[in-house]
Parts: C-alpha cells; sequence; structure tokens
C-alpha cells in the first residue's frame, strides 16, 4: 500500500488536491516481528534528523524489508541492526553516523545506575504507541472545560 500511495497517489493528489487532502503517515509496529520495533526507530530517528528524507527512507526499508524479516534478523544483535538500518538511511543521504548515534544501545547502565537505558528514540517511539498523555483531562469534562482546556493549551 505504501509504494503504491507513495509513489502513484500522493503525486495526483499533490497536483490535484493539495489545498483539500493531506496524509497522515502512522507508523504501525507489529510486535509479533520483533524487529518492527527497531525498523520503526530508524524511521523515527530519520525523521529526527532529516524530516524531509523520512518519506525515501520509509520507501527504501519497504524496497529492502526482507532485509529485516525475521529468519534475517533472528541470529543477529540489536545494535548490528542498527548498523544495517544506518547504512540504508545513505542511500537517501541521511548521514550513517549520525542515525546509528540515535540508534545504538550503549551497553552500560545509565548514571542512575538503570540497564533498561533504551536509545535516543525511545520516548520517541513511545510517544508514537502511547500517544500524548495529559492527566489534567478528565473523561468528565465539560463542553466548557474542554473549551478552557484548548484554549489554554492550543497555540
Amino acid at each position: 500500500m505504501f509504494k503504491t500511495v507513495y509513489h502513484d497517489v500522493f503525486p495526483i493528489v499533490m497536483e490535484r488536491y493539495a489545498e483539500k487532502v493531506h496524509f497522515i503517515f502512522r507508523q504501525q509496529i507489529q510486535p509479533w516481528h520483533p524487529s518492527s520495533t527497531l525498523v520503526h526507530e530508524a524511521g523515527l530517528a530519520v525523521a529526527r534528523l532529516a524530516p524531509e528524507r523520512f518519506y525515501p527512507f520509509s520507501d527504501a526499508l519497504f524496497e529492502n524489508q526482507t532485509d529485516y524479516f525475521d529468519v534475517n534478523v533472528v541470529n543477529e544483535p540489536r545494535n548490528k541492526t542498527y548498523e544495517r538500518l544506518a547504512k540504508l538511511g545513505t542511500s537517501v543521504g541521511v548521514d550513517e553516523k549520525k542515525l546509528l548515534g540515535l540508534l545504538r544501545v550503549d551497553d552500560k547502565p545509565d548514571p542512575e545506575g538503570s540497564l533498561n537505558i533504551g536509545n535516543k528514540v525511545t520516548n520517541d517511539l513511545k510517544l508514537l504507541v502511547k500517544g500524548i498523555v495529559d492527566s489534567s483531562i478528565q473523561s468528565s469534562f465539560t463542553k466548557e472545560q474542554w473549551t478552557e482546556w484548548l484554549e489554554k493549551n492550543v497555540t
């Protein structure tokens, strides 16, 4: 679906309906495929480093998706998969070292001693999966409370 929309539909929409149609690309992690998290992290890292390269990188991922299927990563350490993803980033003009710097997971605890340290896009991924959490919003909000919240928080 991505390749059809990206290569065939998107250009038509931009030419004919640019003011009326907006695409929202939602990454969907498939937790039953462990490398799915890694490729989505790579996409987020590319978006952070070079937002204009996100769609070309996504296209490259789809073109090379079998390289990251279960059988092709099952015996590969996580950081090695990140190295291959960073190398793929170079094919669309993303700096390999910077990309790998966002993806690589250190093998030492953080200064507070935490062993579950993630990488530099872990929080971006959490936001993608969990969405924005604002504990000041209550399920019982009235129209007036929503109006007040929106006036205060939407800029």
